[in-house]
């Protein structure tokens, strides 16, 4: 199966909603097969990871991939493994932020099982720079997800990359107020994780 044809590739999502085509024009681009080989890395992608690795360790680590991008084809592999047993070939996407950057980057992982197995399957994973505090509409928000004042501030420091200690400082409030704050978002959202909130917030 190829997956590489053109700028756009087709993949269902997660949540069962139907295809969709993805646009891979502005992204890195990373394949790799279901034994963790990476086959192919575009120029984008080595720029990203580099500055990924940068950023984490403090070296420049130029062609090495981000322990951030390895855990996401671990994590989908494992999931494709999971699914082959029942039979199941539908792609599916797992969606990462590397938040805690000057400029954030977004994985978009896909597992693409094929249907001989192990041997057949690949997993493609795109790179993007993530601007989310300039894309960030509070009043949107706000209304989709009916989130108060409170809230709404707490997921625009988040789209930052704050940590919850930040987040508190930033809104004068304690660690715990900010915690239970991101409960309540995380329920109005459906979601489980910081990362999930920004997905849902942010439409991803």
């Amino acid at each position: 199966m190829s997956v590489l044809m053109g700028t756009e590739h087709v993949v269902t999502a997660t949540n069962g909603s139907s295809p969709a085509k993805v646009d891979m024009s502005d992204s890195g681009i990373l394949l790799f097969t279901l034994s963790n080989k990476l086959i192919y890395m575009d120029a984008q992608a080595r720029q990203l990871s580099a500055r990924i690795n940068l950023s984490q360790s403090g070296c420049l680590a130029n062609g090495i991939l981000p322990p951030s991008v390895t855990m996401l084809v671990a994590e989908i592999v494992n999931a494709i493994e999971a699914k082959l047993e029942t039979n199941n070939f539908t792609p599916f996407e797992i969606r990462r932020l590397i938040s805690k950057m000057k400029r954030p980057v977004l994985l978009r992982g896909y597992g693409l099982p094929g249907e001989g197995g192990m041997q057949e399957g690949s997993v493609l994973v795109l790179m993007e720079d993530f601007i989310p505090y300039k894309e960030f509409c509070s009043k949107q928000a706000a209304k989709r997800f009916h989130l108060t004042e409170r809230e709404v501030a707490v997921v625009k420091n988040l789209s930052k990359g704050h940590t919850n200690k930040e987040i508190a400082c930033a809104l004068t409030l304690t660690e715990q107020t900010v915690k239970e704050v991101m409960k309540r978002i995380m329920h109005k959202t459906m979601t489980t994780t910081r990362t999930g909130i920004l997905v849902e917030i942010l439409g991803l």
